[in-house]
């Protein structure tokens, strides 16, 4: 869920010790994530809070199996399936998963199935697989995760440093390119145009479709020679899109005791078919900065910035799901529920967040601030007009207040949201103005 910030370093640190499994082993969960808020409709009489038009609902189970086959050989299946359960028909109109069929069908598929072998300190994984790279990965903040087609290949030969390169072939993520050249999957939408699935990241019955135009590959380097240091450098090519380049340090400081000090860099450059869609497509820059301290028992506090140049055309977001619309970014500025505006071109992002272990509760607070200015660049509005871009000369605060707690196997959390986006809440009278959010997560695990 959107809760959780993934450290990248410590995903893709994935040695020889992440396949050596004794035996067998079963893991899964069930979950039930509901959303409402009191947007602006059409029929004014559907505008309330808890109102079925404002309201999804969505339940998942996943459930996976692990094991050795061989001695350095191991194998790993997921499988995913999802249902309304037949709220849609009282409680709620939209669901939290575009990975339905027919829009609010019940639907299952293999989310993973993957065979490893590792070789001194180099692992191989085929098959399909989660990612967690700064530019394709899955986005797991809903009830189910995309998942890609893919190869990867890791070693650890060289001291303190991980080396990665990967082949990525296909993906069940809305293919970021479909509303510009009808390529892959789109993620599907009700009778009115609105969409199915709040996420939006997950093609329409959660199909694998070719990543990009014709798949993709990434090498990375992930070093931590100077122990308060993790620095790692991507580079991806993305065949007949683009190439893109992501560079982050994060470091410790030892000066101040629990200060944390990170600084990313990324870049995307179209080529082939986006420049033959949109001629004179220009490069995509972004730089964040990030200040943390954690040296107060339990209390977690930052502050980040980040900015994006405004002449680009993709999002510095995820390459993998709904880049141009609201591809979760991973950018230190990202917001906790509002999606795909601190990566649009353009953007200059403010992001506070303090969370706090008080014993009955993880309590959570997050601030972030989007201004987003493009003016006077053609190609944003020429997306806008096909309407694969959202931001647009746009401003947005959210504002995520949230707590959680086990028990025992269950995961609860609720959550509340005031958003206040000029693109959004716009019907009616409503002019864009604030509206608020209510939602709550549980997460059985088993």
């Amino acid at each position: 869920m959107k809760l959780v910030k993934m450290s990248l370093a410590a995903a893709v640190l994935l040695g020889a010790s992440a396949f050596a499994l004794d035996n067998v082993k079963v893991n899964g969960d069930a979950k039930v994530y509901y959303n409402t808020s009191n947007l602006d409709q059409v029929t004014p009489a559907s505008d309330s809070m808890f109102g079925k038009d404002n309201s999804a609902a969505d339940t998942a189970l996943r459930l996976g199996v692990t094991g050795d086959l061989l001695k350095g050989v191991s194998f790993g299946v997921t499988g995913y399936a999802v249902s309304t359960l037949g709220l849609e028909n009282n409680m709620v109109a939209n669901t939290w998963t575009s990975g339905h069929t027919n829009g609010v069908e019940d639907n299952s598929w293999i989310s993973e199935l993957w065979l490893a072998g590792t070789i001194g300190k180099t692992t191989a994984k085929l098959g399909r697989m989660e990612l967690d790279t700064p530019l394709a990965f899955s986005e797991k903040w809903s009830v189910a995760a995309n998942t890609f087609d893919a190869a990867v290949l890791i070693n650890q030969d060289l001291p303190d440093t991980t080396l990665v390169a990967a082949w990525v072939g296909k993906g069940n993520g809305v293919n970021h390119l479909a509303p510009l050249a009808g390529l892959g999957e789109v993620a599907a939408t009700k009778d009115n145009g609105s969409a199915v699935g709040l996420d939006a990241y997950m093609a329409t019955g959660a199909k694998y479709s070719t990543f990009g135009e014709a798949g993709a590959y990434a090498v990375a380097a992930v070093n931590n020679s100077f122990k308060p240091l993790t620095a790692q450098a991507w580079y991806y090519n993305v065949s007949s899109v683009a190439d893109a380049y992501w560079l982050q340090a994060d470091i410790n400081c030892e000066l101040v005791k629990g200060v944390k000090i990170g600084a990313q860099l990324a870049k995307i450059d179209p080529k082939g078919v986006v420049n033959g869609i949109v001629p004179n497509a220009k490069d995509s820059d972004a730089y964040a900065f990030k200040l943390g301290y954690e040296g107060v028992q339990n209390l977690k506090v930052s502050v980040a910035y980040s900015d994006v140049d405004e002449d680009g055309v993709l999002n510095i977001a995820n390459t993998a799901t709904n880049n141009l619309v609201a591809g979760q970014s991973k950018l230190y500025t990202e917001a906790w529920w509002n999606y795909g505006y601190v990566g649009a071109p353009g953007a200059t992002s403010w992001n506070v967040t303090a969370e706090y272990d008080a014993g009955f509760a993880k309590l959570g607070t997050y601030y972030t601030n989007v201004s987003v200015d493009n003016t006077g660049n053609a190609v944003i509005a020429t997306l806008r007009s096909l309407g694969a871009s959202r931001a647009d000369n746009t401003n947005m605060t959210e504002v995520a207040v949230t707590a959680s707690k086990s028990f025992g196997p269950l995961d609860a959390t609720l959550a509340y949201i005031s958003t206040d986006a000029d693109d959004q809440n716009t019907n009616v009278n409503a002019d864009g103005s604030r509206y608020d959010s209510v939602q709550a997560y549980l997460t059985l695990n088993f």
